[in-house]
């Protein structure tokens, strides 16, 4: 087989798993019967363990339903408990499947960003052979198995955009009456991927021995931040169409979502990005109005789509002229 055959069925093999990860997209949620819990990410990755265990995220488990406005916010839903019921289960625990019952097993954990691991863990461990150490991975290969782990659901954070939609899935608060009835805040309002994930949670262990926290380059910060702005404009669409009656879910998911794609637009301006443009297109000729779920949700997927191409091809070298909205390293939370 000549070496043009081979470069050709390489390429359309990636294309084609391409194309499956991008699947994924339809449904941010894990799907409990494909959760292994941290203890199979803790095998290798036991540096980024000791980073979460010092976290919110891991802390939930413990103290969010001991927390009297959690409790507040749970009688006023008619929830008997936090723990149970995928209302408050789906955004501050990672959830398993015992028998046909959900669980709580854990607080946000390594599965809620980067996706049910049950799929994909083997694909993720495997370098090349049983003898081969990661440090001894082909390129070819890592790439590879990087397209082929997201292809089979992993939010692999070299697709930025896939991580980015964990955080915004739950951090817009996507739930109607859980917002107007129960009063639960209506997302973080304040938040943006970079200072919100370089901070408490950062765990970049890149360092040849696993154990330095390597800091991101700019580069991929200016990635990661515009990941951040289009998953936020995404999920601000989404929770939009969710909305059916003016009130403060309604009004805030719209106002988000109008300050999301003017940021978007911003920064387009002084990229000239074409993937961009097809997304700040997509956002722009839609109304943020009641009633307009069908075109708000088609939005929001041409957005995740744009979103997915961005974060796989942009190198964040071409992106410099946003260097000035990056949050310094003292906002990082």
């Amino acid at each position: 087989m000549n070496k043009e055959l081979v470069l050709t069925i390489a390429a359309f093999q990636l294309a084609i798993m391409t194309n499956i990860g991008l699947a994924q997209l339809d449904n941010p949620h894990n799907d409990p019967s494909k959760v292994l819990g941290a203890e199979s990410c803790a095998k290798c990755h036991d540096a980024e363990i000791a980073v979460w265990k010092k976290t919110p995220h891991y802390d939930t488990f413990k103290k969010l339903h001991r927390k009297p406005e959690a409790k507040q916010i749970a009688e006023r839903m008619g929830l008997r408990s936090i723990k149970r019921g995928e209302t408050c289960l789906k955004c501050h625990y990672t959830e398993q499947d015992h028998g046909g019952a959900t669980k709580a097993i854990s607080g946000i954990s390594c599965e809620s960003c980067h996706g049910a691991s049950q799929d994909w863990i083997k694909i993720h461990n495997d370098y090349g052979g049983p003898n081969i150490s990661k440090l001894q991975e082909t390129p070819e290969h890592k790439t590879l198995r990087r397209e082929k782990s997201i292809a089979n659901g992993m939010r692999n954070p070299s697709n930025l955009y896939l991580v980015a939609r964990s955080c915004l899935n739950c951090h817009t608060t996507p739930d109607e009456n859980l917002v107007n009835v129960g009063q639960h805040p209506t997302g973080s309002l304040d938040f943006e991927l970079v200072a919100w994930s370089q901070g408490m949670v950062h765990h970049n262990f890149v360092a040849s021995d696993g154990k330095h926290n390597s800091p991101s380059t700019t580069e991929r910060l200016r990635v990661m931040y515009i990941a951040g702005t289009l998953a936020d404009l995404e999920f601000s669409l989404r929770a939009t169409a969710q909305a059916t009656t003016k009130a403060k879910f309604a009004t805030t998911s719209a106002l988000r979502a109008n300050t999301m794609r003017k940021k978007l637009a911003w920064i387009q301006s002084h990229l000239n990005h074409p993937t961009l443009q097809q997304a700040v297109d997509a956002a722009n000729e839609v109304e943020l109005k009641l009633d307009n779920k069908d075109q708000l949700i088609a939005a929001a997927d041409k957005i995740a789509d744009c979103g997915f191409e961005f974060a796989k091809t942009a190198s964040g070298t071409e992106l410099g002229a946003i260097d000035a909205l990056l949050p310094d390293k003292s906002k990082y939370k």
